[in-house]
């Protein structure tokens, strides 16, 4: 029998709605949903092959216990037993900080990985949190924590209100958004072009984005945070600062000059490959327009200058007066936020609360790099014990991390691991209990994260489209009793878990003055919560206390889960409009402009003036059908032009001898790696492009259709050596690299075609 159901795709940071067709319990097509409030029909490959991802025959189905060096399938029971009889004796025998908790991209896509994650850090008391977020935007974590008090304060760009856009290290054709969920982000900027408005990009890549654009300024790549400062101090030289109504509540705008001062266009035009003409046009047009937002994405943090460039990004919207402005760049409330608390002070935002063992990196948002992960299991010190068990979750750092083959190496090493995923793959391999989530249309879907990110204000909730297949545990129900056997609980009701959290979150806000509970008994509070479950429970909790809620009664109108049901394409709750000062945290209650972290990290920025590249340096790039190592089991998202290959340039391969389609030989710190080479003029001379997340030739997973055509690994390149020192976060773009063809008498293992 057929029928159709309504999901939202957990597939990108778009968060398009769907609608599934389902035939006998499996989905069996999906297209855009036209009544949703956000993505209005909208639809990408990823989300049109939503029915092929979810019956991969290669997801696991049962859990995976290792048992004399093998795994094999298990029960539930047996595997959770595992787990508790694994992780306990290594918390008693070193303590916390030996269990390290990784965390990787899946999991801010599901309702289980923005409701459990935390539990299980707290719980385990543990300091060893490693996350894909230092191989992407912690830079922008830290600078708002700077800037604003809070790690998770962004400003997003206005599109759909801008005037002028000038888009840095980004590439939303391809990626569909980041750090600004924005479905049909190709749309707004082809309606952005046809309202008049100007779309500028800065990309060392002609991407498909570019290609779009009215200017595309060809950067030297890792050079972002010089031409961004090169625009501020034209802004003062020039006079054409102006902050708007964000004036009275900025700090510190007086001191930017002098710290500034030393990048002019002129000094910084070499650095970049960007003449000093063309950077005082940029400031002039930024400074012109009636409304313009600056918004800069990975290729501006993941390299050495990342904090500071995604500083500089907020700096040009506060001197352009663009910040907390519609059509400008604005802070997104989202319906789970907490209770809006009156303007003032806050704690603020503080680095290196404690550091790696071993090489003493900071901690960055109580995470520490994901490149030091493999030191941390594999390194002996004085500092206490090595990192000795892992708890992955939706994690793959075999290949998202620096150095895949030492990591490898290390996880091999672990007294104990345990690993989240629907597949056996490079990293949960190793594990000695794998515990399968379900396919994501027989899970529920709201988007905590995405929407304190997102362009327009709305909330939307989907239930399971197809129930749980028999055998299988719900996502929720896994990590919960994750929770508990890893912090000596084992065997308690998992729904103890979130009765817990309702507890106490309830017990908190009945005993904050500007809450709508205030003085209430949150045992009352706690009887009048909907929901069939615990997560649903918890759901509808934050919706009430949040700043649309109807705080248990207290707004007839106020949003609740009930309510939230009754809209199954969702609620429209506005555009984003201007918030300052409220959401600030810092100690002053302002934006603070020059941080102390930031101008002691400005010596390092100035002494990159000087530098110059003598060869090749690698960037990376994405795939519309990819999403990381995630997609490239499913045969409708890959092939075609989405292949693991080199790009370089021309004249580039004229000077090396290389053929198109010829294989070559990429070394880097890290190692060496094969792939064809594809000669194009899409990237500038001297640079040449890899793109991540391929490499899916190790044995001993289960991924047949990604191992057909594996690809290599783009991380292999780097040792993990080259860090943003105040986020910690991974430097995988404008690293140096050699190039050369391939040989006869080249080693076997460095020969794979992908």
């Amino acid at each position: 029998m057929s029928r159709t159901a309504l999901r939202i795709c957990p597939l990108c940071e778009a968060t398009c709605g769907l609608v599934l067709t389902v035939d006998d319990g499996k989905v069996t097509g999906a297209r855009g949903d036209r009544d949703d409030v956000f993505s209005k029909g909208f639809i990408c490959p990823k989300g049109a092959a939503f029915g092929e991802v979810d019956s991969d025959p290669d997801r696991l189905r049962t859990p995976l216990v290792r048992v004399d060096g093998e795994l094999r399938e298990a029960t539930w029971e047996e595997a959770f037993d595992a787990v508790a009889a694994g992780l306990r004796p290594v918390v008693e025998r070193y303590g916390p900080h030996a269990v390290g908790v990784v965390l990787g991209n899946p999991n801010v896509h599901t309702m289980a990985g923005a409701l459990y994650p935390p539990l299980l850090i707290g719980g385990l008391g543990t300091h060893s949190l490693f996350t894909a977020s230092t191989v992407d935007q912690m830079p922008k974590h830290v600078s708002g924590g700077l800037l604003f008090g809070d790690a998770n304060l962004i400003p997003v760009p206005d599109l759909d209100r801008t005037d002028h856009l000038l888009l840095i290290g980004a590439n939303p054709l391809e990626s569909n958004g980041s750090l600004c969920t924005a479905p049909d982000f190709p749309g707004r900027l082809k309606a952005l072009r046809a309202r008049g408005g100007t779309l500028t990009v800065v990309d060392p890549r002609r991407t498909r984005t570019a290609s779009l654009a009215d200017r595309h300024l060809s950067v030297r790549p890792g050079t972002d945070a010089l031409l961004l400062a090169a625009i501020a101090h034209t802004l003062f030289d020039e006079d054409l600062v102006d902050l708007g109504a964000a004036a009275p509540h900025l700090d510190g705008v007086d001191i930017l000059p002098s710290a500034l001062a030393d990048f002019t266009p002129e000094a910084v035009a070499g650095a970049c490959d960007v003449d000093a003409a063309t950077i005082r046009v940029l400031a002039r047009e930024l400074a012109a327009a009636p409304t313009a937002a600056v918004y800069a994405r990975i290729g501006s943090c993941t390299v050495p200058h990342g904090t500071l460039a995604s500083w500089l990004v907020d700096v040009l919207n506060v001197l352009t007066g663009n910040l907390d402005r519609p059509g400008g760049a604005l802070f997104p409330q989202a319906a789970t936020d907490r209770t809006p608390r009156p303007a003032g002070p806050g704690r603020g935002f503080a680095l290196g609360r404690w550091h790696s063992r071993v090489s003493r990196h900071p901690e960055a948002k109580g995470e520490l790099p994901l490149s030091a992960l493999a030191e941390e299991i594999d390194t002996p010190t004085d500092e206490g014990a090595p990192v000795r068990a892992v708890v992955a979750v939706g994690a793959n750092p075999v290949l998202s991390a620096p150095d895949g083959d030492r990591l490898d190496k290390a996880l091999a090493s672990l007294d104990f691991m345990v690993s989240v995923d629907p597949y056996l793959n490079e990293t949960s391999r190793h594990a000695h209990v794998v515990l399968p989530p379900p396919p994501p249309a027989q899970s529920p879907h709201h988007d905590f994260a995405f929407n304190t990110l997102a362009v327009r204000n709305q909330v939307r909730y989907t239930r399971p489209a197809v129930p749980l297949e028999p055998g299988r545990m719900a996502e929720t129900e896994i990590l919960a009793r994750l929770v508990l056997a890893a912090t000596g609980m084992h065997g308690a009701d998992p729904v103890a878990v979130d009765d817990l959290v309702i507890r106490q979150t309830l017990g908190k806000a009945v005993g904050e003055p500007h809450s709508p509970v205030h003085g209430r008994d949150p045992k009352e509070l706690a009887g009048l919560l909907t929901g069939v479950n615990g997560p649903e429970r918890r759901l509808d909790m934050m919706l009430r206390l949040g700043p649309y809620g109807d705080g248990f009664g207290a707004d007839p109108d106020g949003l609740t889960l009930e309510k939230l049901l009754a809209h199954p394409h969702g609620i429209d709750l506005g555009p984003l409009r201007p918030r300052l000062p409220q959401p600030l945290k810092t100690r002053s209650g302002k934006v603070e402009l020059l941080p102390a972290p930031i101008a002691a990290d400005l010596p390092r920025l100035r002494a990159a003036l000087r530098e110059r590249p003598a060869g090749l340096v690698l960037v990376g790039r994405r795939h519309l059908r990819s999403n990381n190592s995630w997609l490239h089991n499913v045969p409708a998202l890959t092939g075609g032009s989405n292949r693991c290959t080199l790009h370089l340039h021309p004249d580039d391969a004229e000077r090396l001898g290389v053929r198109d389609g010829q294989p070559v030989r990429i070394k880097g710190a890290g190692g060496e790696v094969t792939a064809p080479a594809e000669v194009t003029d899409a990237v500038r001379r001297g640079v040449v492009s890899l793109p991540h997340g391929w490499g899916h030739d190790r044995p001993g997973t289960r991924t047949r259709h990604a191992s057909v055509s594996p690809g290599v690994n783009v991380n292999q390149l780097l040792d993990g050596s080259l860090l943003d020192p105040l986020s910690g976060n991974a430097v995988l773009n404008g690293v140096p690299v050699e190039v050369a063809p391939e040989t006869a008498d080249a080693p076997a293992a460095l020969t794979a075609l992908t």
